[in-house]
């Protein structure tokens, strides 16, 4: 696992579009260019983390962290994701990825994670599960893709603790 770099953007771009042409872990309906890709890397690694995981010198996924919402008071809050290609899933990559992204974000001083996943998908539930995240809403009928409709379960998990009250906590790095 490693920060992911520019020259990881065409390798990034295959992996997504897989999930954008052949299922609804994503409502992008055109999977973006390698040059959007890097363009994403490089807006992740600003405030956030975008990391790869590589096998025998190849990407084979790749996990990362956005904003959760444009508006300041929500700058301590992030919304994270992971891909991996279909060959890579089952072995723990996917959890070794997110791990090491969530340590990043608590690093970086970030409270609060944040992960949107299109229903059924009982996999990506497991996985966020298992790393600490917990339902907080169900978004009905939020998506159409793939000839239905599809509900958006949001998950939330804690990163670190904040005050409670008074002044706000340091700025994320």
């Amino acid at each position: 696992m490693r920060d992911a770099t520019p020259e990881d953007a065409a390798a990034c771009a295959e992996i997504y579009a897989e999930h954008v042409l052949g299922g609804w872990a994503t409502f992008e309906v055109d999977p973006p260019g390698v040059a959007e890709t890097a363009r994403r890397i490089a807006v992740a690694q600003q405030r956030h983390a975008w990391l790869v995981a590589e096998e025998g010198g190849r990407v084979v996924g790749f996990a990362y962290a956005s904003a959760f919402r444009p508006r300041p008071a929500y700058r301590w809050t992030c919304e994270t994701t992971v891909y991996l290609a279909s060959a890579a899933t089952g072995r723990g990559t996917g959890r070794r990825l997110y791990g090491e992204l969530l340590r990043r974000l608590t690093d970086r001083g970030l409270l609060t994670a944040m992960a949107a996943v299109a229903q059924p998908n009982p996999a990506s539930e497991a996985l966020h599960a298992s790393l600490g995240y917990r339902r907080v809403a169900l978004l009905p009928r939020a998506g159409w893709k793939l000839d239905g409709w599809h509900d958006v379960a949001w998950l939330s998990r804690t990163l670190g603790e904040g005050p409670q009250d008074g002044p706000a906590p340091p700025e994320p790095r």
